[in-house]
């Protein structure tokens, strides 16, 4: 009997040693939504994957989406654990405020961090007489797809130059499909918000392109109506060929749901910002540079993750 007894004691003991273990080795999974993948979101995505993911514990994988919007209302939903989204739509998202007025709150929504500025930019086949936005009128002009932050940001660009999409000969296509019909001569021009450089403008310098400006007060208006909005230039040369080019940038930003688990966006985060998690970065896309501790804690319109609050705290990025 005796021996009975701590038999059933030894194979209670064993058994709740393996589920101990198993908790603490259980592996979790981070899905991250992007964006198409000609654009900069899917390639970086690729990129942070890579580097907060840890063999046997964590494992993060990119997701191709339709964007920022798309990655806002999946993410709260609970369909993916986090994804990538502009600075003003996730606070719209939050607040129920710009596009989401009259629309149920997403107040789930948490920010993991800033990460780098993505540009407005808009691409013209040479030699079309298109040299400013007000020239768009009347052409054939590509928006993306609906639940993608570069429609939304097209929108607030034309209603600042006076345009509406009725003005336009609109298509609601990707970059990628807008690449390949100002290629075939079926497309005038495309608006992306990204960035800079992004393959699916790369990809067209050598038909002859050039990207319009978007300054003065035009620009004055749209950064008076979205405070995220912030004067940007695109570097001459950065698609070789094509002079430097005002326009404006928002923050491309890794957002989450609260409920997602603290822990696991914690190492997520710490390893972000690791040496070698920010020398695979910096090594693997241009604007991986930009994804920097101290970019991290910038610009945030959304409460923060309690995960990722507790990292910056621990490293003295907030207070």
């Amino acid at each position: 009997m005796v021996a009975a007894m701590n038999l059933k004691h030894i194979a209670l003991l064993v058994l709740t040693t393996l589920l101990s273990v198993s908790q603490v080795c259980a592996q979790q999974y981070l899905r991250i939504g992007t964006g198409g993948t000609a654009g900069t979101y899917y390639p970086v995505g690729v990129l942070v994957a890579s580097v907060v993911s840890r063999p046997g514990k964590i494992v993060a994988t990119a997701q191709s989406s339709n964007g920022s919007l798309g990655n806002v209302i999946s993410v709260s939903s609970g369909s993916q654990e986090s994804g990538f989204c502009q600075a003003d739509v996730a606070s719209w998202a939050y607040d129920g405020t710009g596009i989401f007025a009259g629309k149920p709150r997403l107040s789930t929504l948490r920010l993991i961090a800033n990460l780098y500025p993505e540009s407005i930019q808009i691409v013209v086949k040479k030699g079309m007489g298109i040299k400013t936005v007000a020239d768009l009128r009347g052409k054939r002009v590509a928006l993306d797809e609906p639940g993608s932050g570069t429609l939304i940001s097209a929108r607030q660009v034309l209603t600042a130059y006076g345009l509406t999409e009725s003005d336009l000969q609109p298509e609601y296509i990707k970059p990628s499909q807008a690449g390949d019909k100002l290629k075939a001569g079926t497309l005038d021009a495309f608006f992306f918000t990204g960035g800079a450089p992004a393959k699916a403008i790369s990809d067209l310098v050598a038909i002859g392109i050039e990207l319009l400006p978007i300054d003065g007060p035009q620009a004055q208006h749209m950064r008076k109506a979205s405070p995220f909005l912030i004067a940007d230039t695109i570097a001459a040369d950065t698609y070789p060929g094509i002079a430097a080019t005002p326009t404006l940038s928002v923050g491309a930003q890794w957002v989450t749901r609260d409920t997602v688990d603290a822990e696991l966006v914690y190492q997520a985060t710490k390893s972000l910002y690791s040496t070698a998690g920010q020398q695979a970065l910096a090594q693997g896309h241009v604007k991986g540079r930009y994804i920097t501790l101290a970019n991290a804690v910038q610009g945030a319109g959304i409460p923060y993750h309690p995960g990722a609050l507790r990292f910056y705290k621990e490293v003295g990025a907030l207070k």
